[in-house]
């Protein structure tokens, strides 16, 4: 295609048109078409402008129509309306060609041109992108013909390429390198793209065109993918609220946007409280007990910040890595209490009162919409299904984790008392002791088996091999695409018989302007009908070794790597027709079952000698070591799978609040709802306290969702286990799993996906094993 658009208005039209469906596309292609188009266009609304500014004006439904019409008749094919749903730039003063989300990358795989984006070219290509689809929605929604599948769900599936394009690099780029333009951007856009999914979802005539196919989807012999498509559709409307009255939809795009911007402002202020509660010092003596390295890392934290001395910044959990290593107490506790007060410090970046507002919204949103509380309505399409069924799967792990936990605060209480401590343990000095407790059971110390554990390696002769070895995928680095930080590296994936699969892009270290924890998203979904490759990344935090230095890690950080490739693996592997039901599955409790069935491959011994050698002379770890650290695979499991639990249990009862709540102490709450689960525990603080969670209030997405981790916990375990009941890592096991799991994204049931390939429903028996928790209180 050629894409100088300047040089004539038939190249100009050309590539207004250029994406659109095969039947107007073919009709435009050919200069004679593009200029009979355009004269329709311009008679029908009666103006008379230059091709340029005819392609930066949207043209309504009607005038489309009458295009459509002469293309068709050019083409000699049927008129369909449906195929006017190509992607045609939508209308802003500041939004052109030189924009560079105007047109679909050039780049391999659609790569983003991340050197061509500036945070200015955003905020017009969103607002286009919005534009265009509600547009196409239009056109869709007031069809004349009668709705088909192709007419009305293909349309729809077709429609809003320019917003996804946007979209994913805008949220790449604000999780992981962000600024204040940005920030202020991404409040100002939120509420607007609230509104545009209800523009879609709460669209009445385009709901009727929906429920129409919906009713008659039986007689339509459609394949298995596109009739599971039709129903996710259909259900999906509902849930959003398409059978209120109209009346009561204005009430819930109210709600909507106000969520929205509540959930950005969360966000913006827990990155600036995170920054500013970070731990400054410049007494080298209060960070007694770092090593070398950690205190060279400190070192650049505070001179990437122009300070002198030392910063620990912080992670976005409650515990954070440094309390393994420091031996001033009070040193300790500062760093404790600053991650545990980040957000609470009554400045202008507390969070509680915009958390207490946006339980009140949710609540409110669920009375609208026929619910009990923001819970019930919120897994009526996960696998759990009700609040009661996951709050049943919960409770019962509470008794198992807390009598380990309690074991464990022994263990740790008597390293204390044998060292004539005088205190009772608590949060602060849990991981201190039982590092100290591992050392004396395992012989086993974190700085002891880092050098062991070079990040490059890991990826490379561990989480890539583990993929090669299952699925037989190899890996290349590509230094000729463009990144959004020097962070970034990007790796162009082969299938097993050299076909171009994906992209991947990971971006591991820590930033002051990356938003905490680690994530798998993608750039651009893989899709059959779009004709689209899979563009995913992961991203983490890893500690930013000092220049020079190499970046060893934990073998906690290592998992972090082999679990977000995991979610990479689902995304690549993606072998879907339609793009919504593509890559990794929307349920929140299936999401996070392959990459936690990824982290096992970890341990698993011929990948982990594959890359578990001394980053200096590359020897393999000696056999002892590796095997104490399987022999503590399971220590302190009691306190992970407490603080998991406290996190979980906190999360559901935010949402089962009743509507008409009250505003809320987020505090006092967090205390109540604690002790009612049975969770409230001195020494076990929430993986992440009420002000904090970003997981479920940046976001609807993990909202009466974070037990999920333990549900698909139970999953991944169960899943491994067939593993090793049939062969262990082979490539005909990989090659099954991939094709019975990681491939079909959300294309059918995700209870029978499973079912259907592990042969039975999942038994929480080899959880209990993997975790440590079999010789626990039993669980009914």
């Amino acid at each position: 295609m050629v894409r100088e658009m300047a040089t004539s208005r038939k190249l100009c039209f050309e590539e207004e048109w250029r994406t659109s469906p095969s039947g107007v596309r073919a009709a435009v292609l050919r200069c004679d078409r593009a200029i009979i188009l355009v004269s329709v266009i311009h008679v029908y609304n009666g103006k008379n402008k230059n091709l340029a500014k005819t392609m930066k004006t949207p043209i309504g439904p009607r005038a489309a129509t009458l295009v459509l019409v002469a293309t068709t008749l050019l083409a000699g094919a049927p008129v369909s309306v449906a195929s006017s749903n190509g992607e045609t730039p939508a209308a802003t003063d500041s939004f052109g060609p030189s924009n560079p989300f105007y047109a679909p990358s050039t780049l391999p795989f659609q790569a983003p041109p991340f050197d061509r984006i500036k945070d200015e070219d955003f905020q017009p290509a969103i607002e286009a992108g919005i534009a265009q689809q509600e547009k196409q929605i239009e056109i869709i929604a007031d069809n004349p013909a009668a709705p088909t599948f192709e007419n009305t769900i293909v349309a729809m599936e077709k429609s809003g390429r320019l917003l996804d394009r946007v979209r994913a690099a805008f949220d790449g780029v604000t999780g992981a390198n962000t600024d204040p333009t940005l920030q202020k951007l991404k409040t100002l856009e939120a509420p607007k793209l609230a509104a545009h999914e209800d523009f879609i979802y709460l669209n009445t005539k385009l709901f009727e065109r929906v429920k129409a196919i919906y009713n008659q989807r039986g007689s339509l012999n459609l394949d298995a993918e596109s009739l599971y498509l039709v129903e996710r559709y259909y259900e999906r409307f509902v849930h959003a609220g398409a059978n209120l009255s109209e009346a009561d939809k204005v009430k819930l795009k109210k709600l909507n946007e106000e969520r929205s911007s509540l959930s950005t402002a969360f966000s913006n202020k827990l990155l600036a409280a995170t920054k500013e509660g970070a731990y400054v010092t410049s007494d080298k003596a209060e960070l007694a007990g770092l090593s070398d390295a950690q205190l060279a890392a400190a070192a650049q934290a505070a001179k990437s910040r122009n300070l002198e001395g030392y910063v620990i910044p912080l992670q976005n959990t409650t515990q954070q890595p440094a309390l393994d290593s420091l031996s001033n107490r009070a040193t300790r506790q500062a760093l404790f209490e600053h991650a545990w007060n980040r957000a609470e410090r009554g400045d202008a970046n507390d969070t509680r009162d915009v958390i207490a507002r946006l339980a009140q919204l949710r609540a409110e949103k669920a009375k609208l919409l026929g619910y009990p509380n923001f819970a019930a309505w919120k897994l009526e399409d996960q696998m759990a299904k009700t609040p009661e069924a996951a709050l049943k799967f919960v409770d019962a792990l509470v008794p198992a984790a807390t009598a380990k936990a309690a074991r464990e605060a022994q263990d740790n209480q008597d390293i204390i008392d044998a060292q004539h401590g005088g205190f009772q343990v608590q949060p602060w000095d849990w991981n201190y002791y039982a590092e100290q407790v591992r050392k004396a059971r395992y012989n086993l110390d974190n700085e002891q088996v880092k050098p062991y554990f070079e990040l490059n390696k890991v990826l490379q002769n561990g989480v890539f091999y583990a993929a090669h070895q299952l699925y037989g995928l190899t890996f290349k680095e590509r230094h000729d695409l463009p990144v959004y930080h020097p962070d970034v590296r990007i790796f162009e994936v082969f299938d097993a018989s050299g076909k171009h699969l994906a992209l991947f892009y990971c971006d591991y270290f820590k930033r002051d302007n990356k938003n905490g924890g680690a994530w798998m998203s993608s750039f651009l979904e893989q899709s059959h009908l779009l004709g689209t490759l899979p563009v995913v990344y992961n991203v983490a935090n890893l500690p930013k070794p000092a220049e020079g230095e190499p970046a060893l890690i934990s073998f906690t950080d290592v998992i972090t790597m082999f679990h977000e490739f995991g979610h990479a693996l689902n995304g690549m592997f993606s072998d879907a027709q339609y793009p919504t039901l593509s890559g990794t599955p929307a349920a929140r409790d299936f999401v996070e079952f392959p990459s936690q069935f990824n982290e096992h491959w970890a341990l698993y011994p011929s990948i982990f000698s594959h890359y578990a050698k001394h980053y200096q002379s590359g020897a393999a770890m000696p056999e002892e070591l590796a095997g104490r650290i399987r022999e503590a695979v399971t220590f302190h499991k009691g306190y992970d799978m407490t603080e998991l639990l406290a996190a979980a249990e906190l999360d559901m009862q935010w949402h089962l609040l009743p509507p008409d709540t009250p505003l809320l102490k987020p505090d006092e709450f967090e205390e109540q709802a604690l002790e009612k689960t049975h969770l409230k525990i001195d020494y076990v603080p929430p993986r992440y306290r009420s002000s904090y969670f970003s997981h479920i209030w940046s976001s609807d997405d993990y909202s009466a969702g974070y037990y999920a981790y333990l549900w698909s916990q139970m999953l991944a375990d169960d899943a491994y286990q067939w593993f090793m009941d049939n062969g262990g890592l082979t490539r005909a096991n990989g090659d099954r799993f991939r094709q019975m799991i990681l491939s079909r994204g959300d294309t059918e049931d995700l209870a029978k996906m499973y079912e259907a390939w592990r042969g039975a429903p999942p038994k929480i028996k080899a959880m209990l094993k993997y975790r440590g928790l079999e010789e626990s209180a039993p669980i009914k």
